[in-house]
């Protein structure tokens, strides 16, 4: 459980006292819709399970297995305005980190059309897309994507100065 009211209140809202936390989105998961698991799970209850299923389906599963929709029109956690899902998630949960202010502007650069709003977004794109053909079943992709945004949040945190100046010729 998190030990940070309002981050227990806000679940508490969602799924009363119920855990771990169920959310549902829709199949072939792309950007926001591994990212906002990536949150989920390693700020707001790291036992969280997540579905994937066809669009048409998604408020008919979140129904029947007592789970929150994300990232689909109507769902609480969805784009508004230039925003994602993801920031939704951070603004409901009251989230405030430096680094994960930063993968925040990488999220919402790639995943709402917007790439050059952020350097490292058409990285996070090609990698994303480059998951989605590799993984058939989400969940694995989504076990996959949950390493590459550790990594992304571990830059943001304490590698952002970091430059790859090696040039053949030169020194290691």
């Amino acid at each position: 459980m998190p030990a940070d009211p309002h981050i227990e209140n806000a679940l508490t809202e969602l799924f009363g006292k119920s855990r771990p936390t169920r959310w549902v989105t829709r199949e072939r998961p792309k950007i926001d819709r591994i990212a906002c698991p990536w949150l989920v799970r390693r700020f707001v209850d790291p036992a969280a399970t997540f579905f994937y299923v066809p669009t048409d389906v998604v408020f008919e599963a979140a129904k029947r297995e007592h789970a929150v929709a994300y990232d689909i029109k109507g769902a609480v956690f969805s784009h508004v305005g230039p925003n994602c899902s993801f920031d939704a998630f951070i603004e409901h949960f009251g989230l405030r980190d430096h680094a994960l202010a930063h993968v925040a502007d990488i999220v919402r650069a790639a995943d709402t059309g917007r790439p050059e709003d952020s350097p490292q977004a058409h990285g996070l794109l090609a990698i994303s897309l480059g998951l989605s053909v590799q993984f058939a079943d989400d969940l694995a992709m989504l076990d996959v994507g949950l390493i590459v945004y550790d990594a992304l949040y571990a830059w943001a945190r304490s590698a952002r100065q970091e430059r790859h100046t090696w040039t053949p010729g030169g020194s290691a």
